[in-house]
């Protein structure tokens, strides 16, 4: 009997390995990962170093230097107003100071001019503040020929030293209510539509760079997170120490993290100190120096118009306490104070009269009121020749002092402000060069260490 043997069972197929499962394809997909947060470490520093470079830009180059214009703006419009009233006060005496007043009239015309149209180019798309500078332009095109009125009148009157015929006040008057009821105003209003986006930048980046920042660590954790991983794996699995050009990888993605996170700290402090110590105090300081010329101006009109001599007293004082405030109910108390006031200053300059150059300003102030209230000592007494002399001497002396000292302090602030801005800009430069060749460097590191691996399969 034949024995029939059954037929070999069939072989049972083998299904492969997923290619997501393999020793290649786990490496593919931890390299990528890798790429992946790498990508992301690199686009949160692109992010971080346009956001921090269009602060600098606004505050830097942009609505900065606008505020900085418009209130050297409120300067000159001021100060061509008490020239005139300097002028109208000499009569038809003191021929070198009234033409050196004249001069300096021209001067500050034309740069009231020149600052409009540098408002006018630095404003850009914004309607309204190119509308407002144009509403300036037309408004000083009036006031100058108002004020060239009172003083052609003034030279054909040949009177004495004080009060101008009325004539020439009712002019005047005219003139200097355009400038301090509109042209002022209106010149502030620059200053403070360009502040507000100075401000909100400010505010903007205050908020936004420490989260930049932030985002850019935590990138930079998972990146070399990653590629430690990458490495632990190449190790375990094929038995071998780290590779080299993985470690020059993490080593330069940890050089890139730090040189970035630096950068965009640096850039921080630089926006926080141009703000704080450079453009507050140099715009702080401009207003001073316009207001202050706007009393000593007040001091001329206090002079030529009796009627109007308790208002423009008044506008003195009010224009003190706003530059220097301490408790006085008038001028005479003002006075009084201000003399044996040494610290602790309030008003705009209070928190700018620190260290030597602050100390020099409070004194250079302090003298120009112990000269104000001599001046009003001798218009009290009736002796008007000799207050147009100390007005035109001692008084403009100190005046002069004391706006020197402004200057001066103001341009320590501008440079701290300039350099700050420089500083940020560098760094942001600096490390702008410095990511394409991170990028590039550990790119071909990673083709480096991990492609002798996956060629070992095929």
């Amino acid at each position: 009997m034949t024995m029939v043997r059954p037929a070999p069972a069939a072989p049972v197929p083998v299904s492969p390995v997923p290619a997501r499962r393999s020793v290649p394809g786990r490496i593919r997909i931890i390299s990528g990962v890798t790429v992946a947060s790498l990508a992301l470490l690199f686009a949160a520093l692109a992010i971080g170093t346009s956001s921090a470079r269009e602060g600098l830009r606004v505050i830097g180059r942009d609505a900065g230097p606008q505020v900085v214009a418009t209130a050297g703006l409120y300067l000159a419009l001021s100060d061509m107003d008490a020239q005139v009233a300097n002028v109208l006060v000499m009569g038809d005496a003191y021929a070198e100071q009234r033409q050196a007043a004249l001069d300096r009239y021209d001067r500050q015309r034309a740069e009231a001019n020149r600052t409009l149209l540098q408002a006018f180019e630095l404003s850009g798309d914004n309607a309204a503040e190119r509308n407002t500078v144009q509403s300036v332009l037309d408004g000083l095109g009036r006031y100058e020929r108002l004020a060239g009125r009172a003083l052609l009148l003034n030279e054909q009157s040949r009177h004495a030293p004080g009060p101008p015929p009325e004539e020439v006040v009712r002019t005047y008057r005219e003139a200097t209510d355009l400038m301090r009821m509109v042209l002022l105003p209106q010149a502030y209003n620059l200053t403070l539509e360009s502040g507000t986006i100075v401000r909100a930048t400010y505010d903007s980046q205050a908020v936004v760079a420490p989260l930049v920042r932030v985002s850019v660590v935590l990138a930079g954790l998972v990146a070399l997170g990653c590629l430690l991983w990458l490495q632990l794996f190449l190790a375990r699995r094929f038995r071998r120490v780290f590779g080299p050009a993985l470690l020059v990888a993490t080593v330069t993605t940890a050089a890139a993290l730090l040189f970035g996170t630096n950068a965009l700290a640096q850039d921080e402090e630089d926006l926080r100190t141009a703000k704080s110590a450079g453009f507050d105090s140099v715009l702080t300081l401009a207003r001073a120096r316009a207001i202050s010329n706007s009393m000593q101006g007040d001091q001329s009109r206090y002079l030529l118009d009796k009627e109007r001599a308790d208002t423009y007293e008044h506008t003195y004082l009010d224009r003190s306490l706003a530059v220097m405030y301490t408790e006085a109910g008038n001028l005479s108390a003002y006075h009084t104070a201000v003399a044996g006031h040494s610290t602790g200053y309030l008003g705009l300059l209070g928190p700018e009269l620190v260290g030597r150059q602050g100390e020099e300003v409070a004194g250079a102030y302090r003298k120009f009121q112990a000269a104000d209230k001599a001046f009003r000592d001798l218009v009290g007494s009736g002796r008007t020749n000799d207050a147009v002399a100390e007005r035109l001497g001692p008084v403009m002396t100190a005046f002069d002092a004391y706006d020197r000292a402004l200057t001066q302090l103001a341009g320590t602030h501008q440079k701290v402000f300039e350099r700050s801005i420089r500083s940020g800009e560098g760094a942001l430069d600096n490390l702008w060069r410095l990511l394409p060749f991170a990028i590039g460097a550990i790119g071909v590191l990673m083709v480096a260490g991990v492609w002798p691996r996956l060629r070992e399969y095929r």
